[in-house]
């Protein structure tokens, strides 16, 4: 059937073996992220570069494509500053349709019309994967953009994680305490559970919190923004009391959290703008018809008292589908005459900003807030509700004085339970099907923090940039790298297959977990992969450890030569 279903193939069978899976799956549709020029970047590029000239090399089931790093459209109004951008995102557009994807470009394919989303997917969207399996009747692991390729490739998936009811059980409870009347307040609280999650938790599947004490009445807005930035922190669903299906007894609940007014506006005050506010950016996940009408309503307002927007500064970032609704109703309208920017097939932090224009954003969305905040764009950015948004995109005055810089305070550690090791260390683990038998020997980088490799790795040098994480300040290049598993974006392993073909790579990956955030790009790609060890090497290991590790008849064998600091 060709190279590209024969890679494709491999790779779900390598996915298989990680998980344990006993069999496999029909899938009915597919969701592949990876298509902005500066999230999949060079290793996205040239990946689909290498599947392109494959007669046979198309998807076999209904496949749709992620938002994209612009409105090809507006260009000279967003004012993107980067070689060559327009040209490497029609490539990269163009190579995904080549493969039979619709490409809708959008980063809400719950939100588009379709009345009920069920079945079986292969969703790679992380905002999305939790919207629908805590909203829908969709069942969907977290996969990354190439084990969703890769199924939307073959039609099959193997059976494990989510697909398993015993699987979809909480693993955290979370109260709480305090009104949630804005749907930024919701944004706010999905957030801050992901900041509670200590690394000694096993979430194998991510954090998969029960919230009980929300209101009786929760709008799609609300909704949406909860399970968006719950996914910041790898959350594949949630169940709220009243707002989802009820939630299945779990024993051996790994914490219990308590949200209250007072975390609430803490979190207002840390989010507030301080500083002068260049650009004011609305639609992280893009933005459904009602963030649309209520940014419209707010707008209206200031436009009855005969002001306007200045310079743009209020963009909002729609689906093609919602951006057509809008424009039939009027709202389009509204907003494009109170001087906003409403950009199609694109979202917030997949777009390369002007620096000479923008250097701090408002936005009403802690999705937004942590990706743009992260090496993807690494703007400050601020987050208050629709509402003040809006006044700020309309006076500039609102907030004086300088804009504030990115690290100009000291981040807070993240949780780590590692402690340094002495002594021998050695044990068994399991390789992938793809490989058969290889040896390394190197300096180990070890952390029990898991790695977001989209935004916190540096796709040119490989340095972890990530404030408060064990390895920030690290290179990984090199490396026999050490970790839990990936978090953050699906998008991650298009950033480490980049890192892999410059030459700025690990030379072995060692997985705690099942991780089809990091295997993709080792199955594809050729780099030593280990995983399911009897023991912890994320506790075991030291960085800067000497250590070897090989595979032989499907055992991977990892043993420490010398322990750092030791003679």
């Amino acid at each position: 059937m060709g190279p590209t279903k024969q890679k494709a193939a491999r790779l779900v069978v390598d996915l298989a073996s990680t998980a344990g899976a006993k069999e496999f799956i029909e899938v009915e549709n597919a969701h592949v992220s990876g298509v902005s020029v500066i999230t999949g970047g060079h290793g996205l590029r040239r990946f689909l570069g290498d599947l392109s000239g494959d007669p046979e090399g198309k998807v076999m089931i209904p496949t749709t494509l992620n938002s994209a790093g612009c409105d090809y459209q507006r260009m000279e109004e967003m004012g993107i500053d980067h070689p060559d951008f327009l040209e490497q995102q029609f490539e990269i557009v163009h190579a995904y349709s080549e493969l039979g994807i619709d490409a809708i470009l959008s980063c809400t394919p719950y939100d588009r019309g379709i009345e009920a989303d069920e079945g079986i997917g292969s969703w790679a969207e992380s905002n999305a994967v939790c919207f629908s399996n805590s909203y829908t009747s969709l069942v969907t692991n977290r996969e990354s953009g190439l084990s969703a390729l890769a199924t939307a490739l073959t039609g099959w998936a193997p059976r494990w994680g989510l697909h398993l009811a015993e699987n979809r059980v909480p693993n955290i409870l979370v109260s709480v305490d305090c009104e949630m009347m804005d749907a930024t307040d919701w944004s706010i609280l999905g957030d801050w559970i992901g900041k509670q999650v200590r690394p000694e938790w096993d979430l194998p599947w991510g954090p998969m919190p029960r919230i009980t004490g929300l209101p009786e009445w929760a709008s799609f807005e609300m909704r949406k923004a909860l399970t968006a930035a719950a996914a910041n922190y790898g959350c594949p669903m949630l169940w709220a009391d009243g707002h989802t299906a009820e939630a299945p007894e779990a024993e051996g609940c790994q914490g219990e959290l308590r949200f209250t007014e007072e975390d609430l506006a803490e979190r207002y005050r840390e989010l507030s703008p301080k500083g002068q506010v260049d650009l004011v950016v609305i639609g992280c996940p893009q933005a459904s018809v009602g963030e649309a009408r209520a940014t419209a309503a707010a707008v209206r307002a200031r436009m009855e008292l005969g002001e306007a927007i200045p310079d743009q500064r209020l963009w909002v970032f729609m689906s093609g589908h919602n951006h057509d609704l809008i424009s039939a109703d009027g709202t389009l309208d509204v907003l494009e005459e109170a001087g906003a920017l409403v950009l199609r097939d694109t979202c917030p932090e997949v777009t390369p900003y002007n620096r000479t224009r923008y250097n701090h954003l408002l936005t009403n969305s802690l999705k937004a807030e942590h990706y743009l905040t992260s090496g993807l764009n690494r703007m400050p950015t601020s987050v208050a509700t629709i509402e003040q948004c809006v006044a700020h995109a309309f006076d500039p005055t609102l907030v004086s004085g300088e804009r504030p810089v990115l690290g100009s305070e000291a981040a807070m550690p993240m949780p780590t339970a590692k402690t340094q090791r002495s002594g021998g260390y050695a044990s068994e683990g399991s390789g992938i099907p793809s490989q058969s038998e290889w040896t390394v020997s190197g300096k180990a980088l070890v952390t029990d923090v898991p790695i977001t490799y989209l935004g916190y790795v540096n796709r040119d040098t490989g340095i972890i940039e990530e404030p408060g994480h064990p390895l920030d300040g690290k290179i990984i290049e090199g490396t026999v790298l050490i970790y839990p598993k990936g978090s953050g974006s699906t998008v991650a392993p298009f950033v480490l297959m980049g890192l892999v073909y410059s030459g700025r790579g690990p030379i072995a990956i060692v997985n705690r977990d099942v991780c089809p955030l990091t295997l993709p790009a080792a199955s594809l790609l050729g780099v030593p992969y280990a995983h399911g060890f009897i023991s912890d090497p994320t506790m075991e290991v030291n960085t800067g450890d000497d250590v070897e590790i090989s595979l032989s008849g499907g055992v991977t064998t990892l043993r420490v030569v010398s322990r750092v600091g030791e003679d």
